[in-house]
């Protein structure tokens, strides 16, 4: 593991610093084999792709945050249990608890990446709801684009609570044999199926998916604790960019598996991800 970024949010207390410290060994470490101390259950769903495709070097990768311009119509993502089942207040009236997450990761990936010397930016839509799926300024256009210029593209999302979620994993794109990152991301946080829901709009865009872990308990309580929600976004984003970092320069998996495959999941159309699902 590389050492941590100098440079930390400003205003974490040295309560927060050691929860920041201790979450990282979490995130590094998983408890048990498909549940991880910090973000939960791992997705348990056939699959059997592999990552082998090496990225050129210094590839561009961008950072999208999943359903950021799709609030208010279908494909908005979860609230999360705590808004759902305990009637808390969302994070931001203006959107879906797990925008506000998915922009918090994306922006805390963004910085940790280029403090260290990545090549990673991130987008925003400024716009909450843009109706066409097509429009350019989305992040499905936005990925493609991306995506066609030779970059890697990755949309953070939050997985469904209860039994609508499947838990962390990643979902490579589908417009390209998946690559040594995609494999790096699925190692650490699991792997759906390559054609999950018969193949969501990103993938097919060219985007892969992150899903962190499901909002729901452990994950959400620590993500909504002031006293513990920077350690959380920090210790995420640590996880994500060393799982980056080991895909951009780890040598050839020597593994037999063919790539493709990995069957698909029956329940549900995709239109940017279902209202309900991360």
């Amino acid at each position: 593991m590389k050492p941590w970024p100098l440079l930390l949010p400003a205003g974490l207390s040295f309560t927060g610093l050691l929860l920041l410290l201790s979450l990282a060994t979490a995130a590094d470490a998983p408890g048990q084999p498909g549940r991880d101390l910090l973000t939960g259950p791992q997705v348990t769903l056939e699959a059997t792709w592999v990552g082998l495709r090496r990225e050129r070097q210094g590839v561009g990768i961008l950072l999208l945050a999943g359903h950021a311009d799709s609030q208010g119509i279908e494909g908005a993502g979860t609230s999360g249990a705590s808004v759902d089942r305990r009637g808390a207040k969302p994070m931001d009236p203006r959107m879906r608890d797990e925008l506000f997450w998915n922009r918090k990761i994306r922006d805390a990936v963004v910085r940790q990446g280029q403090e260290r010397a990545l090549n990673i930016s991130g987008y925003e839509p400024n716009a909450l709801t843009i109706l066409d799926e097509n429009d350019p300024r989305t992040n499905w256009s936005v990925g493609r684009r991306h995506h066609d210029a030779g970059g890697y593209a990755l949309e953070i999302h939050f997985d469904a609570y209860g039994p609508d979620g499947y838990g962390s994993g990643l979902i490579p794109s589908l417009r390209r044999a998946p690559s040594r990152i995609d494999e790096s991301l699925a190692l650490n946080f699991g792997r759906y199926p390559l054609q999950f829901r018969g193949g969501l709009g990103a993938p097919r865009r060219g985007i892969s998916i992150l899903e962190i872990g499901k909002l729901e308990g452990n994950l959400e309580a620590r993500l909504r604790d002031p006293a513990s929600q920077d350690a959380v976004i920090e210790a995420l984003a640590h996880r994500i960019i060393e799982a980056l970092e080991q895909g951009l320069n780890a040598p050839p998996p020597t593994l037999s598996s063919q790539l493709g495959g990995g069957g698909s999941d029956p329940r549900g159309k995709d239109h940017r991800t279902s209202p309900e699902d991360g």
